[in-house]
């Protein structure tokens, strides 16, 4: 018998690390990334489908262009929330998740009151700017950590689960392709601060529009290019892909 007064021991490495992995793969599960079935990364399924799209694209776009029309801030919030609500109605009638149906017209409320709070449509843009900011920081602490968050999601979907760690070019590439997502979120920080520091709100929406899911989608389709494993390289090249 083990003697109660013994201190409990503490779960080893292995538990550990088993732990992390199955947390990962759970992490990745959710992401919403698939494969097609020809191999190929569904990027259109990562981006929320042509819905999703649309629930990105039109509050901004509805905003920008009431706004250049009509001149009037409140006038375009409201256009911007009311574009939002319908998409959450058309979801919550569809039955499908709460959070899921309200997450977009949450975002869009974020942004409607930055600009309401101060008056002006520039601050309706900067709830996106610490957004790309966390996002870059935490694909960084993902590097550091040695969990790149695309070998994450990539792993998982290709059947690597985590194994790839263990491999030194696959985590390279996996590192490579975290970095380019990376240069993403830096990449607009960098064009659009300078718009909304010199008040010009046509061209950060613009530049925000252009910068959104249009970049995401091909930097998800590129990194999962830079990050195919050497077999698949290598049978691409001799069937002439």
């Amino acid at each position: 018998m083990t003697d109660p007064r013994e201190p409990e021991e503490s779960p080893g490495p292995a538990r550990r690390g088993g732990d992390v992995e199955r947390s990962m793969a759970a992490y990745a599960e959710r992401s919403g990334m698939r494969r097609k079935d020809n191999g190929q990364l569904d990027v259109l399924h990562a981006v929320g489908g042509w819905r999703g799209l649309a629930e990105t694209i039109l509050p901004g776009l509805v905003f920008l262009v009431v706004l250049f029309v009509g001149g009037a801030l409140g006038t375009a919030l409201g256009a911007s929330l009311g574009t939002a609500a319908v998409f959450t109605v058309l979801r919550l009638a569809q039955r499908q998740s709460l959070v899921q149906a309200v997450s977009g017209l949450v975002g869009v409320g974020v942004c409607a009151l930055f600009a309401r709070a101060t008056g002006e449509a520039l601050d309706y843009y900067v709830p996106g700017f610490w957004i790309n900011a966390a996002s870059f920081v935490g694909l960084g602490v993902s590097l550091v950590a040695g969990w790149p968050l695309l070998g994450v999601f990539y792993g998982f979907i290709r059947g690597e689960g985590t194994e790839w760690r263990a491999v030194p070019v696959r985590r390279r590439a996996y590192r490579v392709a975290t970095l380019m997502l990376m240069a993403m979120f830096a990449a607009r920080l960098l064009v659009q601060l300078p718009l909304y520091f010199a008040e010009n709100v046509t061209g950060l929406g613009v530049a925000r529009l252009a910068m959104g899911v249009p970049l995401y989608a091909l930097t998800l389709w590129l990194a999962w290019l830079v990050s195919r494993p050497p077999e698949q390289i290598a049978a691409e090249e001799q069937d002439g892909v």
